[in-house]
C-alpha cells in the first residue's frame, strides 16, 4: 500500500498528476485535457486571477460555470471558513445554528412567498428535491422542460435536460418527461393542457443550451399558464442565481415568483459544494408538512440540516454579493462587455452571435462548413475529439495558450464559447479579453490552420501510439 499524503499531493507535478488521471480517473478526458494543453496545474487563485507551477498569471473567464462569483479565495470567505473550524462540521440530531441562519436569510432575500428552504449537495441534488416536492404536493405524475435546458446529470434532473447525447446511454429515464422549445408558449400551453404535469422547469437563461435568453415577456407568460393549469413553476436558477444575470435572480427583471426555486454554484462562494431549492409555505405543507412525511427527502449532507463549512460559506457568500452591490457591477460590466463583443461581431464574420445578460455570455463561432477540422486534421479530430474538435474549442485553446484566458465551450451547445468571470472583474480585465480576440478573430485563417494542424498532429501521434 502506498498512499499519498496531502502534503505529497500537493507537491505532485505534472507529469504525476496526468498518469493519475490516466490509470485512476478518466484516461479518455485527461488526453483531450492534454491535447488542448488545458492539463495546468494551478496552485493559486485569487480574485479573477490564477497562477500556475511556474508562476505564470491567467485570467479566469469560466468562473467554475458561475460558481466563482466573489472570485477566488475571498478574504472574507476565507476568514468564514477559518471561524467555524472548532464547530463540529455535521451534527444531524439537532437544531444548528447555520442552517438555521441560511435559511432565513435566503427566505429574506427570495422572490415571491419563497419561506421553505432544503438544503443539499449541488444543482442537479436541488433539482431533484425540486422534481420530487412537486409530485408530493400536486399528486401529478409529469413534467415539461425545454429543449437545449440543461438541469444536471442524475437521473431526475437529467430526464428533463434537453439534449439526447447525455441521455439516451441511460434510457430509460423518469416518466411522463416532455420536452418543448424554449421560449414557445403555445408549445407550452399543448402540454400543460393534459393537466398530467406536477411541473414546468425552466432557466431563466438557457447556460449549457448556449447562453440562450427567453423572448421578452415569456417568463411571466409561462409562469401565468402554468397558474390556470396548476402546474408548478420551477425556476432553475442554479447558473442565474445570485447576482450573474445583473439582477439577484433571473427570474426578477419579469417579476416572476416561482413556486419553487433552485440554487446552488454561487451559493457557496466558489469554495464548497451547497445546494437549495425553496418553496412556498402551502406546497411545503401538502408534501412534507407532517410528523409521518417530513423525513421523506433527505440526505446524509442535506435536508434540514447542512455541513458548517457548506452554511458559513454561503450566509458569507450572500452577505458579501449584497454589501459589494455585485449584481448591479455585473449589469454594469456585462453591457461594456455585450458592446465591445457586439463591436468585434461586426467587424469579424468568425464571430457569429452574442449574447448574454450581466456577466452571464456566450459567443457563438460560425460554421466554417462541415468536416472543416476534419478536413484540415486528415479526418481524426472530430471523430477522437467529439464536442471538443469544435472551432470554438480552437478559440479556447488559442485563448489560453497565446492569452492566458481561460474559457470552454457550453455542454449542450458546443460552438458557443461561456465568459463568465467573476463578477468582481474589471474593466481592464474586460478589455484584454476583447482585444485578446479580436487578435484571434483578425488572423482568422492562418489561426485556423495553424490550430487544427496542430490539434490533427498530436491526435494523429495518440492514434499511433
Amino acid at each position: 500500500m502506498n498512499l499519498i499524503s496531502l502534503e505529497e499531493a500537493l507537491q505532485s507535478r505534472t507529469r504525476e498528476v496526468r498518469e493519475k488521471f490516466k490509470t485512476h480517473l478518466s484516461a479518455s478526458f485527461a488526453n483531450i485535457q492534454i491535447l488542448l494543453n488545458f492539463d495546468r496545474q494551478f496552485i493559486r487563485g485569487e480574485g479573477t486571477k490564477l497562477w500556475d507551477l511556474d508562476g505564470n498569471e491567467y485570467l479566469d473567464f469560466v468562473g467554475g460555470y458561475g460558481s466563482v462569483n466573489l472570485g477566488h479565495n475571498h478574504p472574507r470567505l476565507l476568514e468564514a471558513l477559518r471561524r467555524v473550524e472548532q464547530v463540529p462540521k455535521i451534527v444531524q440530531v439537532s437544531l444548528q445554528q447555520l442552517p438555521a441562519a441560511l435559511a432565513h436569510n435566503l427566505a429574506q432575500v427570495a422572490p415571491g412567498q419563497l419561506t421553505r428552504c432544503f438544503f443539499c449537495n449541488s444543482g442537479a441534488e436541488a433539482v431533484e428535491g425540486a422534481l420530487k416536492i412537486a409530485r408530493a404536493a400536486t399528486g401529478r405524475p409529469g413534467f415539461i422542460s425545454c429543449e437545449r435546458g440543461f438541469h444536471g446529470k442524475t437521473f431526475g434532473a437529467l430526464s428533463v435536460s434537453g439534449r439526447a447525447k447525455y441521455k439516451t446511454p441511460y434510457e430509460p429515464l423518469l416518466p411522463g418527461c416532455t420536452l418543448i422549445p424554449f421560449g414557445d408558449l403555445e408549445a407550452l400551453e399543448n402540454a400543460l393542457k393534459t393537466r398530467d404535469a406536477a411541473a414546468f422547469i425552466v432557466e431563466p437563461i438557457q447556460g449549457e443550451g448556449g447562453v440562450i435568453l427567453p423572448p421578452p415577456g415569456y417568463l411571466r407568460a409561462a409562469r401565468e399558464l402554468c397558474a390556470r393549469y396548476g402546474t408548478l413553476f420551477i425556476a432553475d436558477e442554479v447558473q442565474t442565481g445570485l447576482g450573474r444575470t445583473g439582477a439577484l435572480f433571473g427570474c426578477e427583471p419579469e417579476g416572476v415568483e416561482p413556486d419553487i426555486l433552485c440554487l446552488s454554484k454561487a451559493l457557496g462562494g466558489g469554495m464548497v459544494p451547497v445546494g437549495a431549492y425553496l418553496t412556498t409555505e402551502e406546497i411545503w405543507k401538502k408534501a412534507y408538512g407532517s410528523f409521518d412525511t417530513s423525513l421523506l427527502h433527505t440526505s446524509t449532507f442535506g435536508g434540514y440540516w447542512s455541513n458548517t463549512l457548506a452554511c458559513a460559506a454561503a450566509l458569507t457568500a450572500l452577505q458579501v454579493t449584497l454589501e459589494e452591490n455585485l449584481p448591479a457591477r455585473a449589469r454594469e460590466n456585462g453591457a461594456y462587455f455585450l458592446e465591445g463583443l457586439n463591436r468585434l461581431k461586426g467587424a469579424y464574420p468568425l464571430l457569429k452571435d452574442v449574447r448574454g445578460r450581466g456577466l452571464m455570455i456566450g459567443i457563438e463561432l460560425a460554421d466554417q462548413g462541415k468536416g472543416l477540422l476534419s478536413k484540415l486534421s486528415t479526418g481524426i479530430s472530430e471523430r477522437v475529439a467529439g464536442d471538443f474538435g469544435q472551432v470554438s474549442s480552437l478559440v479556447a485553446v488559442e485563448l489560453l495558450n497565446n492569452y492566458r484566458v481561460l474559457t470552454v465551450y457550453t455542454l449542450n451547445n458546443p460552438a458557443v464559447i461561456r465568459l463568465q468571470p467573476p463578477l468582481t472583474v474589471t474593466r481592464e480585465e474586460l478589455d484584454y479579453v476583447l482585444e485578446s480576440l479580436e487578435q484571434i478573430l483578425s488572423r482568422r485563417k492562418s489561426f485556423l490552420g495553424t490550430a487544427t494542424a496542430g490539434v490533427g498532429g498530436i491526435l494523429r501521434t495518440r492514434k499511433r501510439s
